[in-house]
């Protein structure tokens, strides 16, 4: 071959390829003049700049199909639709053996390869169809050394289904059923089908069979929940107890003094959810109970809230079980919206509610989500954690049409109440941070800044002097506790701690 067709058939090679005997003279001369790289066996590149790793994983798939053409990414490769933790990427193929490269491992088996119900995939390679992969993981494999196992498992499939069912419902999962059946035999694993199916009908309660996975025994049980909310929930559940306890015990108060402290926090947690008043409007509606005709819903939900958090004989309560967690969950709840017929006071939500892109816990996964909760909160050994935890559990869940928010301060208040510490007033100057805190967990899974956000509430609640509703007003007004946090910024105003001496 002339030297100039030679080069340019390498030019014609993508960024990175497997050379075959048709041009392995040729690369070796590339090599040596350095116009190629070697990055594994029979692997090269025209990049002589980039990471290794990089290149591969840019390349991932023209390799694999390079190493073994016509191959069909099968096993829990097919499930995961991506390598696995330790990097194997699993396939079906006529010969060859593993293949070792950077962060990666081509694991190819003997076995049937692609048939109908099979999907092209990219650079000439197949894709097993949804229901193969489903009877192919619940063959079983063993991890080997540091390996992961080829396949999935039971336990992992129940928890896919679970998720087909809460995203998809039951017509994908029936037509699901459907395709697994009429594959089964053309891969002989009618064993493996009959496995499936029990699974299936087990999950959607038409028969029954051992479960293994706890959401999946959950949705056997009717109780199904949300696996992501849980997971936040641990999270927060492992942070709390981190946490050092810092008890900030209530101080002795006047009846009006305690009266005032309950007006502000139902003021303030009915402003963070936009029922804004003045204090003198507030204040007339909750003691005077005049109910302005222009806005009698807005005024109720303020009175409502009032009416909960200035008993203290009830605001004392606090769960000792499932049941009586959701008696008064619903119970505060139906006071704080008995004047919104149309919110359904009392009994959680039938339609998805969202704030933003934020989609909170489907209605049917709202009962078993709020109990997986509830059993983490139970381990809690101090007010404070159990505080901070109710408000993110009933928050997150948002198990209801509207008043979600109140109600999560409300039972997040009676943790602290009900053992003689400091409620947590949030008030519109913190507003920002409490709901940014709430963002960060719920998105990104960090515990942390509602922790630390929810303690300088406390401690700043702690710090004012609730005498009277006016005096506290011209307290509250010195901290900037009423200016709206983004206003507050831009005229050089930051919510802070009362001076010392104040009241």
């Amino acid at each position: 071959m002339p030297e100039k067709s030679v080069a340019n058939s390498l030019d014609q090679l993508p960024e990175v390829f497997v050379s075959d005997q048709s041009v392995t003279k040729e690369v070796s001369r590339a090599v040596k003049a350095g116009k190629l790289r070697k990055l594994a066996s029979r692997l090269y590149t025209h990049n002589l700049t980039d990471p290794v790793e990089t290149l591969i994983s840019r390349n991932l798939w023209q390799i694999v199909a390079g190493y073994f053409p016509g191959a069909l990414i099968a096993d829990r490769t097919a499930l995961e639709n991506a390598p696995a933790s330790d990097g194997s990427v699993c396939l079906v193929t006529g010969k060859g053996k593993d293949i070792k490269l950077p962060n990666y491992t081509l694991r190819p088996r003997r076995g049937l390869g692609p048939i109908a119900s099979d999907q092209p995939f990219v650079a000439g390679l197949f894709i097993s169809s949804t229901a193969r992969a489903y009877l192919e993981n619940l063959r079983p494999s063993r991890a080997r050394g540091s390996q992961v196992s080829r396949t999935l498992g039971q336990r992992d499939l129940e928890e896919r289904l679970d998720t087909l069912i809460r995203r998809s419902g039951l017509t994908e999962v029936n037509s699901l059923r459907d395709e697994i059946l009429a594959v089964a035999s053309r891969l002989d694993l009618k064993a493996e089908a009959a496995t499936l199916n029990k699974i299936m009908g087990a999950l959607l309660g038409t028969r029954k069979s051992e479960l293994l996975s706890p959401v999946a025994i959950a949705r056997g049980l009717r109780r199904p929940f949300d696996p992501a909310r849980l997971a936040l929930f641990q999270s927060l559940h492992v942070a709390l107890r981190n946490y050092p306890p810092f008890p900030r015990f209530e101080p002795e108060r006047t009846s009006e003094a305690t009266a005032t402290l309950a007006f502000f926090e139902a003021f303030f947690s009915n402003f963070i959810e936009g029922t804004e008043f003045t204090v003198n409007e507030a204040s007339k509606i909750v003691f005077d109970n005049l109910i302005p005709k222009e806005r009698p819903e807005d005024a109720h939900d303020v009175l409502g809230t009032w009416q909960i958090v200035s008993d203290l004989r009830q605001l004392s309560r606090n769960p000792t079980n499932h049941d009586t967690f959701v008696e008064l969950l619903t119970t505060r709840h139906r006071t704080i919206m008995q004047s919104r017929p149309e919110k359904r006071p009392g009994r959680f939500k039938q339609a998805s509610n969202f704030a933003g892109n934020t989609e909170f816990v489907e209605p049917e996964l709202v009962a078993g989500t709020l109990e997986q909760g509830f059993n983490l909160y139970r381990s809690l050994e101090n007010n404070f954690q159990r505080a901070v935890f109710m408000m993110f559990l009933v928050a997150e869940v948002h198990p209801f049409a509207d008043g979600n928010g109140r109600t999560a301060r409300i039972m997040m208040n009676a943790e602290l109440v009900s053992s003689g510490e400091e409620r947590i007033v949030i008030p519109t100057g913190y507003r920002t941070h409490y709901l940014s805190a709430l963002r960060r967990l719920s998105q990104n899974g960090n515990p942390e800044p509602l922790i630390q956000m929810l303690d300088f509430a406390q401690k700043w609640t702690a710090a004012i002097n609730w005498r009277s509703v006016g005096k506290t007003r011209r307290e509250l007004e010195d901290c900037n506790a009423f200016l709206d946090s983004a206003i507050a910024e831009e005229e050089g105003k930051r919510f802070r701690m009362p001076r010392i001496g104040d009241g």
